[in-house]
């Protein structure tokens, strides 16, 4: 009977939804372990797709990216705090109090808080012994760290998933409620009790107060050439977990569904949290989804309105294969259809979301939206996002045409999840800021990982009519200081102006720029026919961050290449992207917060994403034309307020 049912040529099968829902509630009647695993937990169950059609590669490696912290005595080599902790730690991006901080897992927002889980090595700073990482905001920039949420166990390591809100206990998951009890009066703190709550604040605080390049800064004191240290306290060793606020009373709550990894197996796990996400508690009787290969990794689940089921995107990684499952209980699952290989070569599919996205314009309306990442085979080497534009109908996804579309023009934006349960539907990410090609060498040695601005999407349609991914940062304007005064309308041809940056402080510059018309565009050398604008971050060392646009081509450029503090064979210096053809004026939104750079250009519609690792701070900024003059339509400088509680270089 399953058989019959289940799609394993990806062609319509009338009644599926008719189907799983008299196979879950048989089974949900039946009320046994036994059945619940014959639907769901073998990789011999019916539902799943056969082998072959995922893969001919026979056993399959893992992951396609190396484990260091994995190998035998990995931690046992001394990791020493640096200088460079410090100088590279940005203050307005999330990165982790210690350790290794990769995918973002388990993005949502609960009613009150949001959550941000990511895949998180306590104990070192490589890859490896994989946990969930956890911390909590109420503004998507504000973090407080909070307990490890999921960990290794001997079943596995816990890689990538999401959480979703079971409202109504569908899962069945949750114990039943117990009346709640009276609330007793709160006892009136002692006069010690009441100091210490006064002076939290202050004995949380980790930050030095003066900024210094890397080969600048004094020794660390008793911390100097110690071994890397505990990663469930601040460096300080002050207390900051603080649990988040508790969802009102439902008969569900928090569940996670995640993968569970070792060499020989990827199976698909689901956890419930009894403290509103603080803890998970895995299933008794997981996998709840496994086919029997080890290379099954990375699901997404998401409630389906239209089709009144809760959908599971999740991949076959080296058979380059996007799989649908639905359920209405999150615990039994059945295969609707299969996606690729699509797009780009590449090795390994990782880390699939797909979500409904308004476009902008006249146009109006939705369109779904598939994202899968890829490593290594990004055009420009090692990570990168690519992404479908098409229809889903609760059973399939079915792209608009071959073309594919890049999140970003640089690469080092990868794993983004998309927040689930945000207010007004709207479509916000995370992506994990960084590359693996050198993620485990950068110079910063204690922790390693970030996370980009939280990004909100949508689409528009571009010059030649293509829907296109359009981003922009979500509530930064909150955090701007004081604008910094930078006033300018015009700078003529062969010329500039300066204005000197506040150090260690992260900056967002807007910027609109229309070059100047040449009446005799000819090749003039490094000027470029038609001119070039370019915005330049230097240093008194020699040191230059530089964006620029050129107007012959109507495209923009950032290079990297001129700062020296990180060298590597894959560290790419140089990145560029077309903007609208013929077009002499471009917009620009930038960031830069100690290592990470963040690029929007025309309102979002291209974006780049880069680690940047100056040996000494940028004080400078400079606006420079070439061979042609530009009038600057709008120009706005702001320092951006610290929201990360981490020892920074200020």
């Amino acid at each position: 009977m399953l058989s019959a049912m289940t799609d394993h040529n990806d062609l319509p099968v009338p009644g599926r939804r008719r189907a799983l829902t008299s196979l879950l509630a048989a089974g949900t009647v039946a009320g046994t372990v036994g059945s619940s695993l014959r639907l769901t937990g073998n990789a011999s169950a019916a539902d799943e797709p056969p082998k072959d059609t995922l893969t001919s590669h026979g056993h399959q490696p893992s992951n396609a990216h190396i484990e260091p912290a994995d190998q035998p005595g990995a931690n046992n080599k001394p990791v020493i705090r640096t200088q460079s902790d410090y100088f590279y730690r940005p203050s307005i991006h999330f990165s982790p109090p210690t350790g290794f901080m990769n995918d973002p897992n388990g993005l949502i927002f609960d009613g009150q808080t949001y959550h941000l889980y990511y895949q998180y090595d306590p104990t070192s700073p490589y890859a490896g012994r994989v946990h969930w990482g956890h911390a909590t905001s109420t503004d998507l920039y504000t973090w407080q760290d909070q307990p490890i949420a999921i960990d290794q166990t001997a079943a596995g390591e816990a890689y990538t998933g999401c959480v979703v809100l079971d409202r109504n206990n569908v899962s069945g998951l949750f114990p039943p409620r117990k009346p709640e009890a009276s609330a007793a009066a709160p006892a009136t703190p002692t006069a010690t009790q009441a100091a210490v709550q006064a002076l939290a604040p202050e004995l949380r605080k980790t930050t030095s107060d003066t900024p210094y390049a890397p080969d600048k800064m004094p020794a660390l004191g008793p911390n100097e050439g110690a071994p890397f240290g505990s990663v469930y306290a601040p460096p300080n060793g002050a207390e900051t977990h603080a649990a988040p606020p508790a969802l009102p009373p439902m008969p569900g709550g928090l569940v996670a569904i995640y993968t569970r990894a070792t060499p020989q197996s990827q199976t698909q796990y689901i956890a419930w949290s009894p403290d509103g996400g603080q803890h998970y508690i895995d299933y008794d009787h997981n996998p709840i989804l496994n086919i029997g290969v080890n290379s099954f990794r990375d699901p997404k689940v998401f409630w389906h309105e239209a089709s009144g089921k809760w959908i599971m995107v999740v991949v076959s990684a080296r058979a380059h294969k996007v799989l649908f499952y639905g359920s209405i209980d999150l615990l039994h699952w059945m295969h609707l259809s299969s996606f690729g290989p699509a797009g780009l070569f590449g090795v390994d599919y990782e880390c699939p979301n797909l979500i409904e996205l308004d476009i902008e314009g006249d146009e109006k309306g939705k369109r779904w939206v598939l994202f899968v990442s890829v490593n290594p085979g990004g055009p420009l080497g090692g990570s990168v996002t690519q992404y479908f534009v098409g229809d889903f109908d609760g059973e399939r996804f079915t792209p608009d045409n071959t073309v594919i579309g890049l999140t970003d023009f640089a690469k080092d934006s990868y794993a983004m999840q998309v927040y689930d349960s945000m207010p007004d539907n709207k479509a916000v990410y995370f992506a994990w800021f960084g590359n693996w090609q050198y993620c485990e060498e950068v110079p910063n040695r204690s922790w390693r990982g970030l996370m980009t601005l939280p990004r909100r999407m949508s689409l528009r349609r571009d010059e030649m009519n293509w829907l296109r991914l359009v981003q922009r940062p979500y509530g930064l304007e909150a955090f701007r200081g004081e604008k910094i005064p930078f006033k300018v309308d015009r700078i003529a041809a062969q010329s500039g102006v300066q204005v000197a940056l506040p150090t260690g402080t992260a900056i967002e510059l807007l910027l609109t720029v229309t070059v100047d018309e040449r009446s005799n565009p000819q090749p003039d050398g490094e000027q470029g026919r038609a001119g070039r604008f370019v915005i330049v971050f230097s240093n008194g060392q020699g040191e230059s961050l530089s964006i620029g646009f050129d107007a012959f081509s109507s495209q923009l450029w950032l290079d990297r290449g001129d700062l020296r503090g990180f060298s590597q064979p894959f560290f790419t210096e140089r990145f560029s992207t077309p903007l609208i053809a013929n077009s002499r004026r471009f917009s620009l939104r930038l960031v830069l917060d100690a290592c990470a750079l963040e690029l929007f250009a025309n309102d979002g519609l291209s974006v780049a994403t880069a680690l940047v690792f100056p040996a000494n701070p940028l004080t400078t900024l400079g606006l420079q034309a070439t061979n042609t003059g530009a009038t600057i339509e709008e120009l706005a400088l702001y320092p951006l307020r610290k929201t990360m509680d981490r020892p920074t270089a200020v």
